[in-house]
């Protein structure tokens, strides 16, 4: 007898009826095999619809943000509104200083004009933007050189002038103990990039020298001078990449070629 395919005749009723159940099950297992098929096949297809769907979805997103970049390098307010409609940002301060600070994409000069603006808003922007930098551990013109590359500062003075007020501000907090108060930091700063923008303007023919740098700065402290040794080792950088030294000469003393030049508004260079 055939064991695979035995004889029906050969079999008792006991056996025949025990192979038809075998032949049932074999037919119920096939069928469940099939289904369990067809229900994979049908997850991957939604599958396939979710990842097409998904990339359609990021693809618009991207599209509409690289739209609301365009609006904000020509309208930085009109920007910002349409990445909130369109759910790109959210109205949050700290979501929107994040953008700003990531800059990507982002018109150096518009993000300094947005900052600029005098509205409460923006001025919540602005110091949750200057939070973003870390200044510890770094001297001055370091923490100067970072700042001022995140964005390009407008030519309204006081414009100008609060966005220095909450650098130094910060600065300070960073590194307590550096300076007596924000005051004396923000003068200095200030001073510095006033020196910078008359260093690298082609229009200053007049290099200014350490002592003019220093007199600049007299009585700041406080109502007392920064110790003159202070300002001396203060780390500007050099166009070599070293300290510069006043032994140097008046027209290389101080080459901060390291920090953005700047454009401050006439009358602001302290001439």
């Amino acid at each position: 007898m055939d064991l695979c395919h035995p004889d029906p005749a050969e079999l008792s009723s006991g056996e025949t009826e025990e192979l038809q159940q075998i032949k049932w099950h074999r037919r119920q297992l096939l069928e469940d095999i099939q289904k369990l098929k067809d229900e994979i096949a049908d997850v991957f297809a939604q599958i396939d619809c979710f990842e097409i769907a998904e990339e359609s979805r990021m693809a618009q997103k991207e599209k509409e943000l690289c739209i609301g970049r365009k609006k904000f390098n020509m309208d930085p307010m009109k920007g910002v509104q349409y990445l909130i409609e369109h759910k790109l940002l959210t109205p949050d301060v700290q979501d929107i200083a994040q953008f700003l600070y990531k800059g990507e994409g982002l018109n150096k000069t518009a993000i300094g004009t947005y900052l600029g603006e005098r509205d409460s808003f923006n001025l919540q922007v602005l110091q949750a933007f200057v939070d973003c930098h870390e200044f510890a551990n770094l001297n001055l013109v370091q923490a100067l050189r970072q700042f001022l590359w995140s964005f390009r500062l407008p030519g309204e003075a006081q414009k100008i002038d609060r966005m220095m007020e909450t650098f130094a501000t910060r600065y300070c907090l960073c590194n307590p103990g550096v300076f007596q108060s924000t005051d004396t930091c923000y003068v200095l700063s200030f001073s510095i990039i006033m020196l910078n923008t008359s260093l690298h303007n082609p229009n200053v023919r007049d290099r200014p020298p350490f002592e003019r740098f220093v007199s600049m700065n007299r009585g700041i402290n406080g109502g007392g001078d920064l110790p003159e040794e202070q300002l001396r080792r203060r780390k500007f950088i050099t166009r070599k990449g070293r300290a510069a030294t006043q032994n140097e000469g008046s027209a290389s003393w101080l080459e901060l070629e390291s920090i953005p030049a700047c454009r401050l508004p006439a009358g602001d260079l302290g001439e």
